[in-house]
C-alpha cells in the first residue's frame, strides 16, 4: 500500500527553538545570534561552504571512487544550543529511562514477571523480530548490563517540553557524526566556540573507554576491546572508524574473529590474539550463525554467543537489547516504571497506542498534528502515514516539528529538526553526553527507524558553567606495559587490503607511465623503424595491462587505429583502478591518520576528476594522466614518511614491490623480444619505463650497450625502479614479518634476486651481448610467473591463514600436489 504524503501540519506552527512565545530571543540563543550578526550573512555563508568542503575532504562525506556509500552528511554552521538547566533535566530523564529499559530487558530475558502480571502483552514481545530467544540463556551477569549504549530521539512539543520519539537500544548510531561535527564546527566557527564555550564532549568518551575496560569478564586487567563492524558496505562505516580511534580499540569485521576453546580471538599475522570486550555494531540476528541459522547470520562469528554465555566475553549492547526499541513499548512504560523502578517516568514518550490488527487510533490529542504508524514490534521500520490493515501497529501522535534557524541557500531559514542524545553505562551509573545530534527533517525524510547514512544536521551545544566540575575517569594505577614492536600484529584482513592497495596503486602508476610513453610517440608522427618497434612493444604492454583491447595493433601505414584504441580503452581502465583503490582506502581508513587520509583522498579525487572530464584528443588524455601519477607518488611519499615501519607499511610496500617487480620483468621481456639487430630500441624503451635514462647517461654518456643498460634496470640494487631493488625489498619485508629466520617466501625472493644479479656477468662474458640479451625474455617471464606464485603463497599464509600446499605420495609411485 503506497504511503500517503507527509501531513503538512507537521511543518506548520512548530515550536521555535530560538524565539519564545512572547517573540523574544531565548537567553541561550543570544550568544549564537550575536556571533552570526557580527559575522554578517556573506561570512556565515562562506563558513557554510567551508564546512561542506571540510566534510568532503576530511570527514564523513569523503567521496572516493569505489568507496562504499560515500557520505552526504551536511553540517549547518549554526549550532543548536541547549539551556544548561534544560539539559540537566533531560539528562536525568534520559538516565532514568535507560535504567528502566535495561530493567525491562532483564525481565523479558529473565523471569518475565511483567508478562505474567499483564503489564506487557505477550504477543507484542514474542512477535517482535528483535526478540532473541538465544539471549534468554545466561547472556547477562550482575556487573554487565544488557543495555550499555543508549540513544534517544526527542521532539519538543507546543508546550515547550521534550518528549521521546523513539528509543535506540540496539546499535545506536550518530556518535561518530557528532564527534566530527564538533571538530569541524570548532574550526569553521571559532568565534561561536569562544563566545558560547560549549561543554567538552571528550570526557564522555574517556568515561566510555574506562567503562568498556571495567565491563571485561572477571574484571580482567588491560582487557582487549574491539568494535565489531559489518564493514565498508555499512552506511555507518565512517562512524565505526571514528569511534574505534576515540575509544582506543581495534576495529574488526566478523571475518577477523574466531572462537577457539570457548573464547574469542582476533586473527592476526602473528597468530590469535584474545578479545575480551566487543562493542557490536551488528544486528543481533546476524551475530552467530550457530545460534541463528538463517541467511542474515551467514556473515557472523560462529560461537560468539556461546563465548558470551559462558563468561569469556562481554558483548555490548547485549544481544537482544534491540527489543526495547519496539515502537509500541512506550505505551506501557509509565506502568513499567512504577513496577520496576518504583518511580514516576520523568521523560515521557509521545502519546503512543498499541493497536491490534485492524484497530483504529483514538482521536488525536490536543496540540498534535498527525498520527504516525509503525509495526508494533519492529524498531527498525520507519513510520507510515496510514495504518497497515491486518497488522499490529503502534500509533504515535506527532506534534508540529520544532524548528531552528539554519543556513539555507545563503539565508537563515527555520528548519524542522529531531534531537538525538546519548548515554552510556558502566554497569552502575549512566552518563549522558552534554550535547547531541540535531537532524534536519524535510518532507519525505523518515523520522524513525535506523539513522540514515546521510542528511543535514546541527551540532548541539550545552554552554558550560564556569563553576561546574568536569567529570572524567579516575586515575588508575596499572603495572608497566611490556614494550611491543611486533611488526605483524595487525588483522589479516587489514594486511590483505593494504597489500592489494599497494598493488593497485603501482598498477595505476605503471599504466599511466605506459600510456604517457605511447602518447608521446603517437604525437610525433613520421616514426622511424626504431620508434615503431618501441611502439609495438608498448602496445603489447598496454594490452597486458588491459588499457587497450586485443585489436590494438601498430602499423607503419597508419597509427590511427592505435590512437583510437587508446581513446577507447585507457580512460575506462584507469577509472576502474581508481574505483578499486578508493574502495581499499576506505577499507583501511582506520589505519590512516587524518593527514594521510586527506592526502590520499584529495589526490585520488583530483585524478578521477581529470579523467571524468571530456578528453577530445590524445593531448588531453596525456594531460589527464598527470594527477594519477601524482597520486601514486603521494602514496609512496606518505608510506615512506608517515607510516611506522610495522605491519601496515610492510604489507603496503610488499604489494607495491611485488607489482612493480612483475611489471619490470614482464616489460623488459617484451622490449627485448625481437632480433638482436633491433636490441637498441628495446634498451632505450626499458630505460625510459624504469626512469633510468638520466642515470644511464651520467654513468655511460651516449654509448648504449646491453650489459650496462640491463644491469641498471635488472641487477642494480640501488635503482628503486629496477628489478633487483624490488626483489630485495620483498625479501626484507617477508623476513621482517615472519618469525621464521628461514621463511620460504623470503628465501624464494632471495633466489630470484640471485638470478637477476647473475644477468650482468653473463652479458659481460658473452661474445655478443645483443644475442645473449635476446635470450633473456623466457627467463624474465619465468621470474614474473614465480613472483605471481610467491604472491599466492603470501596470500595463503598471511591473509587466508591456510597451511602451505604439500606434495604427498600416491599409489604407483606417482606424486601429486594437494591442498593440505
Amino acid at each position: 500500500m503506497p504511503e500517503t504524503p507527509w501531513p503538512a501540519a507537521l511543518f506548520e506552527d512548530g515550536p521555535d527553538e530560538m524565539v519564545s512565545g512572547q517573540g523574544e530571543i531565548r537567553a541561550h540563543w543570544r550568544g549564537v545570534v550575536g556571533v552570526i550578526g557580527s559575522l554578517g550573512r556573506p561570512a556565515v555563508a562562506e563558513r557554510g561552504q567551508r564546512l561542506t568542503r571540510a566534510m568532503l575532504e576530511e570527514g564523513v562525506a569523503s567521496i572516493l571512487p569505489g568507496a562504499a556509500g560515500g557520505g552526504a552528511w551536511r553540517l549547518d554552521p549554526v549550532p543548536l544550543p541547549l539551556e544548561p538547566r534544560e539539559f540537566e533535566a533531560l539528562a536525568e530523564g534520559i538516565a532514568q529511562r535507560a535504567r528502566l529499559l535495561d530493567a525491562v530487558l532483564a525481565d523479558l530475558y529473565g523471569a518475565q514477571e511483567t508478562l505474567a502480571a499483564g503489564l506487557l502483552p505477550a504477543p507484542l514481545v514474542f512477535g517482535s523480530p528483535a526478540f532473541l530467544r538465544a539471549a534468554r540463556r545466561g547472556m547477562s551477569a550482575p556487573h554487565r548490563p544488557l543495555l550499555h549504549l543508549y540513544a534517544v530521539d526527542l521532539l519538543r512539543g507546543a508546550d515547550g517540553r521534550w518528549a521521546v520519539l523513539q528509543d535506540r537500544t540496539g546499535t545506536a548510531s550518530g556518535l561518530g557524526q557528532l564527534l566530527e561535527n564538533r571538530r569541524l564546527l570548532g574550526a569553521a566557527m571559532p568565534e561561536a566556540m569562544r563566545t558560547l564555550l560549549p561543554r567538552a564532549i571528550t570526557p564522555f568518551f574517556d568515561l566510555w573507554q574506562e567503562a568498556l575496560s571495567r565491563l571485561a569478564p572477571r574484571h580482567k586487567p588491560d582487557p582487549a576491546v574491539a568494535l565489531l563492524s559489518p564493514g565498508t558496505s555499512d552506511a555507518h562505516w565512517f562512524e565505526h572508524v571514528v569511534l574505534s580511534r576515540e575509544l582506543g580499540c581495534a576495529l574488526v569485521e566478523p571475518g577477523d574473529l574466531t572462537v577457539r576453546g570457548g573464547a574469542l580471538y582476533l586473527k592476526t599475522l602473528v597468530g590469535l590474539q584474545p578479545v575480551d570486550v566487543v562493542l557490536s555494531r551488528l544486528n543481533a540476528a546476524g551475530l552467530d550463525p550457530l545460534d541463528q541459522p538463517d541467511s542474515h547470520a551467514a556473515a557472523g562469528v560462529p560461537g560468539i554467543l556461546d563465548a558470551a554465555r559462558h563468561g569469556a566475553l562481554t558483548l555490548l549492547n547485549a544481544p537482544g537489547a534491540a527489543l526495547a526499541e519496539m515502537p509500541a513499548l512506550p505505551a506501557f512504560l509509565p506502568a513499567l516504571s512504577e513496577r520496576l523502578l518504583g518511580e514516576e517516568l520523568r521523560l515521557p514518550s509521545l502519546p503512543t497506542h498499541w493497536l491490534r490488527a485492524d484497530a483504529a487510533p483514538p482521536p488525536l490529542p490536543p496540540g498534535h498534528a498527525a498520527w504516525a504508524f509503525r509495526p508494533a514490534g519492529d524498531g527498525l521500520a520507519p513510520e507510515s502515514w496510514s495504518p497497515a490493515p491486518g497488522t499490529p501497529q503502534a500509533a504515535i501522535a506527532l506534534p508540529p516539528l520544532p524548528v531552528a534557524p539554519a543556513l539555507e541557500e545563503g539565508k537563515l531559514n527555520p528548519v524542522p529538526l529531531v534531537l538525538r542524545m546519548f548515554a552510556i553505562s558502566d554497569g552502575v551509573n549512566w552518563q549522558v553526553l552534554p550535547g547531541g545530534l540535531a537532524r534536519h527533517v524535510s518532507p519525505g525524510t523518515r523520522l524513525t527507524g535506523r539513522l540514515p547514512g546521510a542528511g543535514w544536521c546541527k551540532d548541539v551545544w550545552v554552554p558550560a558553567d564556569p563553576g561546574e566540575a568536569i567529570i572524567g575517569p579516575a586515575a588508575q594505577s596499572a603495572p608497566p606495559l611490556a614494550i611491543r614492536r611486533t611488526p605483524a600484529a595487525i588483522p589479516s584482513r587489514v594486511a590483505d587490503n593494504l597489500f592489494w592497495l599497494g598493488r593497485y596503486v603501482e598498477r595505476l602508476d605503471r599504466g599511466a607511465r605506459l600510456l604517457r610513453a605511447t602518447i608521446a610517440r603517437l604525437r610525433r608522427g613520421g616514426l622511424s623503424p626504431r620508434e615503431l618497434a618501441e611502439l609495438s612493444a608498448l602496445t603489447l604492454c598496454l594490452r597486458e595491462a588491459a588499457l587497450v583491447d586485443d585489436e590494438a595493433r601498430v602499423s607503419a601505414g597508419s597509427l590511427t587505429p592505435l590512437a583510437e584504441a587508446l581513446m577507447r580503452g585507457a580512460r575506462p581502465g584507469l577509472r576502474d583502478l581508481h574505483r578499486r583503490i578508493g574502495g581499499l582506502i576506505e577499507a583501511v581508513r582506520d589505519r590512516l591518520t587524518a593527514d594521510m587520509h586527506a592526502t590520499f583522498t584529495q589526490t585520488l579525487r583530483a585524478a578521477e576528476e581529470a579523467l571524468a572530464t571530456p578528453l577530445p584528443d590524445l593531448q588531453d588524455l596525456g594531460r589527464a594522466l598527470i594527477p594519477s601519477l601524482r597520486f601514486a607518488n603521494a602514496v609512496a611519499g606518505v608510506a615512506a614518511e608517515n607510516m611506522v615501519r610495522g605491519g601496515a607499511r610492510l604489507f603496503l610496500e610488499l604489494g607495491r614491490r611485488m607489482e612493480r617487480a612483475q611489471a619490470v620483468a614482464g616489460e623488459v621481456a617484451v622490449a627485448l623480444d625481437g632480433p638482436p639487430a633491433r636490441i637498441e630500441a628495446g634498451l632505450r624503451l626499458v630505460l625510459e619505463l624504469c626512469d633510468s635514462v638520466i642515470t644511464y647517461r651520467s654513468r655511460y654518456l651516449g654509448v648504449l650497450q646491453p650489459a650496462p643498460a640491463l644491469d641498471l634496470v635488472l641487477a642494480d640494487g640501488a635503482n628503486p625502479r629496477g628489478l633487483a631493488f624490488q626483489l630485495q625489498a620483498i625479501a626484507d619485508a617477508l623476513g621482517e614479518v615472519s618469525a621464521d629466520p628461514e621463511d620460504p617466501g623470503a628465501a624464494e625472493a632471495e633466489r630470484l634476486l640471485a638470478i637477476a644479479e647473475d644477468i650482468t656477468p653473463r652479458l659481460l662474458a658473452a661474445r655478443d651481448q645483443a644475442q645473449e640479451a635476446a635470450l633473456l625474455p623466457p627467463e624474465l617471464r619465468q621470474i614474473a610467473q614465480d613472483l605471481a606464485t610467491l604472491s599466492d603463497v603470501v596470500s595463503r599464509r598471511y591473509f587466508a591463514l591456510l597451511p602451505p600446499a604439500r606434495a604427498v605420495g600416491v599409489d604407483m609411485g606417482e606424486a601429486a600436489v594437494i591442498e593440505a
